[in-house]
């Protein structure tokens, strides 16, 4: 960078007039300034690694970054294993299966039950949980189909809910052969609900018996 001599010494960046005093500067530049010094670089100071795993000491840290071993005292960090976490309780879950007494006891004419008709156990998703038949044309798609179980139930049959409390509770949509509760003789009514507990049962159709199971500790 060119500078100019100002006649009370100021070195001004402009040739005419002193940019710090203002002073008429008669042209002549100055020496450009020297340039600042190259500091040397700095020492490369060697480190001996990690007697543990072999990394490279970063300056005097007394830890290995990478195992955490301990320069100063020579101790190896142990790890405590963490305690593994608790499984979380399984959920309400529901048995789907075949009831010949119930079948008995309300049968349908034209019917016959099925002896080796299937048992399966599904889980109860909250909030709720619909039991029927699906069809299309009518757009009921059922989280509990039974249209390949049992020709009884109706495509809207029942409902089961999980109240604020934590209690699931049955309720009858207005279908055809009703929904009873474990021994009752009497079906709920179109829009009746139901508390329920464990090992309750609730029948639907012809001959399906939905058992509840509640969740494990």
């Amino acid at each position: 960078m060119t500078t100019y001599a100002c006649p009370k010494g100021h070195a001004s960046e402009e040739s005419d007039f002193c940019d710090t005093c203002g002073a008429k500067i008669d042209g002549a530049a100055a020496a450009p300034s020297p340039p600042p010094p190259v500091s040397a670089p700095a020492a490369v100071v060697a480190t001996e690694p990690c007697p543990n795993c072999g990394t490279p000491r970063a300056g005097s840290s007394r830890f290995c970054e990478d195992c955490g071993y301990d320069h100063s005292t020579g101790r190896i960090p142990t790890l405590v294993p963490a305690a593994p976490a608790a499984a979380p309780a399984a959920g309400w879950t529901v048995t789907i299966a075949p009831d010949r007494s119930y079948f008995e006891d309300n049968a349908i004419d034209g019917i016959e039950f099925p002896e080796n008709g299937p048992s399966r156990t599904v889980p109860l998703p909250p909030p709720q949980v619909r039991i029927g038949r699906r069809s299309t044309s009518k757009g009921t798609h059922p989280e509990i189909d039974l249209s390949d179980d049992d020709p009884g139930v109706s495509h809207s049959h029942a409902l089961l809910t999980l109240s604020v409390d934590g209690v699931w509770l049955v309720s009858d949509v207005g279908s055809t052969n009703g929904t009873y509760i474990n021994d009752d003789q009497q079906p709920l009514t179109a829009g009746q609900s139901r508390a329920l507990a464990d090992g309750d049962r609730v029948h639907v159709g012809a001959w399906t018996t939905l058992t509840l199971k509640a969740p494990t500790a």
